[in-house]
């Protein structure tokens, strides 16, 4: 029988208000019933676990859906895809269901390979308002020695950001405020000495939802209709010294988004469009 998580709450416009805070972004009337834009769901009915249910990096090792594989397993978020089917409101209760739509083991490189696609469902007064998929890899722990990342090419290299980018400063505050905001535990966005000790990079590493989140942002207001579906990949680890630019060109078959570092190199891409 499969493991279904259920959790509700009532959306309250605080969490909202403090991303547009964080983002410099425009936060739509919700005390007048304006919905929340795509994806800002993921500030809402997050998963609380215990401290003592937390693993040596911060995740949940335990009662949490998706279970991680096995013990010291490393935990990355690599893509997914997001449909909206309605207005999602503050001051009304939501509920959001979890479920594991697959797991697929392999091997690369680095070693065991676990790909585990997650489905979530936000529900509103009896409809489903959000339906998605995010697609998490888990991987062996390694020597932080043996970690392979891209090298930071020499400061004369950067790309300034053109008229239609979009350029985000990435800082310890910022990515610790986005943790905080997500409730995301993961010490690799904000205890520098364990992202380059135990895992192995040579920066924090920037979100990959903050990423997704950015794209969408950038996107918004070009999509046309309510509906809409986000499908977005994350690339290459982006880290706190390589910033973060992101862009959204409308196109015939819809709004394609992309993340690039401030050398040009890109780390994330997506597409909006209708379903």
């Amino acid at each position: 029988m499969e493991e279904i998580a259920e959790r509700s709450e009532l959306l309250l416009p605080g969490p909202a208000h403090a991303l547009g805070g964080l983002l410099d972004v425009p936060v739509p009337d919700l005390d007048n019933g304006e919905a929340l834009p795509l994806l800002w769901h993921w500030l809402y009915l997050l998963e609380r676990p215990a401290q003592n249910d937390l693993g040596s990096d911060g995740h949940p090792a335990r009662g949490t859906v998706p279970a991680p594989p096995g013990p010291g397993r490393r935990r990355m978020w690599a893509g997914g895809r997001v449909e909206s089917r309605g207005p999602l409101r503050c001051g009304q209760v939501a509920t959001r269901r979890t479920k594991v739509l697959s797991v697929r083991e392999k091997r690369g490189r680095s070693g065991a390979l676990t790909f585990v696609v997650v489905s979530h469902q936000v529900i509103q007064n009896g409809r489903v308002v959000i339906d998605e998929e995010q697609d998490i890899v888990y991987r062996e722990a390694v020597a932080a020695s043996s970690v392979r990342t891209d090298p930071t090419p020499a400061a004369d290299a950067r790309v300034p950001a053109a008229d239609h980018e979009w350029e985000i400063a990435v800082s310890p505050t910022l990515l610790f405020r986005f943790s905080a905001l997500t409730y995301n535990g993961h010490r690799i966005h904000y205890d520098r000495d364990y992202a380059r000790d135990v895992e192995g990079y040579p920066g924090l590493v920037t979100h990959g939802p903050l990423q997704a989140l950015a794209m969408a942002e950038a996107a918004r207001g070009r999509s046309e209709g309510r509906d809409q579906r986000f499908e977005y990949r994350l690339l290459s680890p982006l880290f706190d010294h390589q910033g973060m630019v992101v862009e959204a060109v409308r196109g015939p078959e819809g709004t394609t988004t992309a993340v690039r570092d401030v050398h040009g190199r890109q780390t994330a891409a997506g597409r909006l469009h209708s379903p």
